[in-house]
């Protein structure tokens, strides 16, 4: 259970979240609270409704049926009801639930999108659903069944019924009904007015939450990735000549030139660089000496999907806008589609693609390490007795392998589209399978960095000891990390846990302090 004790509370505004601070407050780092300025806002909005509803207006989901439906009206009585009803009816998800942390991504981006003060719903309700995750309660969210349009539906009324006492919640390690959870945490279900069981529901927030935390860990697995590919640049006797300030100046990707000058930092001070500077060989293979060109292109595409994620952080994604005021007419109720998720999927389908290629180059790095008639000199699957030991060979299996199922992966969610609700929602977006997907290329590529990063210490340690030198500063300080973590593999030995731990390590950024000395944030 979270304590709020320990927390810094971060400002729910509508305006200023950023993905760090998503990313804290999923895994339980701050909490949250609903500004001020916010609440007036919302109260604003609120009112709104309040006196649409007073004038007997036709407002959809608020005294109208929900999609194809849109032309039957509620009774004044039955209002109240629509709103659980609706509810009760979108918890429709199937398949395995959402982690934790993107289930308190998932709340506190809902939040925020209705503190944008566009939705119509009481603050109230957003100092609820924080007050819930504050209080440690989960709720079961199926991460199937959202096509991601008309919003995340099914998986968000998973997480809203909670919220009124249904559904089902993890609260101290287990998983209780949506009454019993809040009442252990000591809290009342909440009472839905018209139109605030819309509000929960319409949005990206499933779709924005797992892109969100991937591009998260994403930047942090590009670090860990630069640091592995210096110390099988070292290790492979590769050169940095290619990656001569010249050379990316008259190509000017910001990507490229960011990885060049990383990769020379990590292995700046090199003994080894310097003891074959002028041998004979005058290109490297693509896999070292065009690791700019691949690894700057994915650092590309993160920033650009990290633009697009920023941006939904803040967004109101509600169907239909209250706006107060909001033009010479006075107030306003428009329907509208900022519940597409296009956006998010085609940014998440680009991500899936870009971390996808971090391990396919690492992979083949991997391949040059292990195969003696390619490595320089090194020995055969990088043990001392090929024969009676296979030392890394199985290592280079598994990351091809990986780069395999990635690939499998990468096909475009969006350019797919199903027609939903008799039609009228004709084209949908398709970006939750595309998020997740990224999420899956992401855990993937994690544990192909994870085999490079042993493949390439065990590779450095040969080196060392037959050229008698040593590695660059930050190459060395990669090297004593991963030996940190995994021992030299002299006699063989299983591998695949300290693999799996491994890549929790490139994925939680224990790399960092390692690598961004060298390198900066931005790399």
């Amino acid at each position: 259970m979270i304590g709020t004790d320990r927390l810094t509370t971060l400002p729910v505004d509508g305006q200023s979240l950023t993905l760090a601070q998503l990313a804290a407050f999923a895994r339980g780092e701050v909490g949250a609270r609903l500004t001020p300025e916010a609440a007036a806002r919302m109260r604003a909005s609120r009112a709104v409704v309040e006196r649409a509803l007073a004038a007997g207006a036709p407002v959809y989901g608020v005294n109208t049926g929900f999609g194809e439906l849109k032309n039957r009206r509620v009774a004044d009585g039955d209002l109240a009801r629509l709103q659980l009803n609706l509810l009760r009816s979108h918890a429709a998800g199937v398949g395995p639930a959402l982690a934790d942390d993107v289930v308190r991504a998932i709340g506190l981006l809902r939040a925020n999108s209705l503190a944008v003060g566009a939705s119509g719903a009481r603050p109230e309700l957003v100092e609820h659903l924080l007050g819930v995750l504050e209080r440690g309660v989960v709720p079961v969210v199926p991460a199937q069944g959202s096509v991601g349009a008309s919003g995340d539906l099914a998986p968000l009324a998973h997480f809203a019924l909670v919220l009124v006492g249904e559904g089902e919640a993890r609260f101290a390690g287990e998983v209780k009904g949506g009454a019993q959870a809040l009442a252990r945490a000591q809290l009342e279900p909440f009472a839905l007015a018209p139109k605030e069981g819309l509000a929960l529901i319409n949005g990206t927030q499933l779709s924005t939450a797992v892109l969100g935390l991937v591009l998260v860990d994403g930047e942090r697995l590009m670090r860990a990735a630069l640091g592995a590919c210096a110390l099988s640049l070292e290790a492979l006797l590769g050169s940095t000549r290619a990656f001569d300030p010249r050379v990316m100046a008259v190509r000017a990707h910001a990507g490229q030139a960011a990885v060049a000058r990383a990769l020379c930092a990590l292995v700046e001070g090199s003994g080894l660089m310097a003891s074959h500077a002028d041998c004979n060989r005058i290109q490297d293979p693509y896999s070292l000496r065009c690791a700019p060109q691949v690894l700057g292109a994915s650092a590309d595409a993160l920033a650009y999907a990290r633009g697009i994620v920023e941006r939904e952080l803040n967004a109101a994604t509600d169907n239909p806008l209250v706006f107060a005021g909001a033009d010479e007419a006075g107030d306003a109720v428009i329907s509208a589609g900022n519940f597409h998720a296009q956006p998010i999927g085609m940014a998440a389908d680009h991500v899936a693609a870009a971390l996808a290629e971090i391990g396919s180059i690492a992979e083949r790095r991997c391949d040059l390490l292990t195969d003696e008639k390619r490595s320089g000199g090194l020995p055969a699957f990088l043990t001392d007795q090929p024969g009676l030991h296979s030392g890394l060979m199985i290592v280079q299996y598994a990351a091809a392998a990986l780069v395999s199922e990635s690939k499998s992966l990468c096909f475009p969610a969006t350019v797919d589209s199903i027609p939903t609700s008799a039609g009228i929602e004709d084209h949908v977006s398709m970006a939750p399978i595309a998020a997740r997907k990224a999420r899956a290329v992401l855990d993937n590529t994690a544990r192909v960095v994870a085999c490079e990063l042993v493949a390439g210490a065990q590779a450095l340690e040969f080196r060392m000891a037959a050229a008698g030198a040593k590695p660059g500063r930050g190459t060395q300080a990669m090297l004593d990390a991963v030996r940190a973590r995994v021992p030299r593999v002299v006699e063989d030995r299983p591998l695949g846990d300290a693999l799996e731990l491994l890549a929790r390590d490139v994925l939680s950024g224990a790399f960092d302090p390692v690598v961004v000395p060298f390198t900066g944030e931005g790399a």
